[in-house]
């Protein structure tokens, strides 16, 4: 899924997301931008800008869903972005709690959430 990015490069593919406004890196951009290049996270723009690619976009919400998932273990009222909860209900890794507010974690998403953490 991520390529095996660390906290740092996903902090710096999210300084990309959030857009550049110059051709000036900063430093923790500048450290992966090669890395971000080669996996094609990134695409740089006509005006020399990098921008971050579809691909880039997919991997970063991504890593949203799981923190989101990780989030709801540990409570269940936590708040999560409306696209991270429409698509984590979708799939039917969370369920809402019936007569009460928050949601809880299915069977496939325990399962899921277990299959990630024993590939790190």
């Amino acid at each position: 899924m991520n390529a095996g990015l660390t906290d740092d490069e996903f902090e710096a593919l999210l300084e990309v997301s959030r857009g550049l406004k110059s051709k000036r890196l900063s430093p923790r951009v500048l450290k992966h931008a090669k890395l971000f290049s080669g996996l094609k996270y990134v695409e740089y723009n006509r005006n020399g800008l990098m921008v971050i690619s579809e691909r880039g976009t997919q991997t970063l919400f991504m890593k949203h869903c799981i923190d989101g998932l990780r989030k709801i273990a540990k409570d269940p009222v936590a708040l999560l972005d409306a696209n991270v909860r429409t698509f984590l209900l979708k799939k039917s890794h969370i369920s809402p709690i019936e007569g009460a507010v928050g949601y809880v974690i299915t069977t496939k998403g325990a399962e899921s959430l277990a299959d990630i953490d024993a590939q790190q």
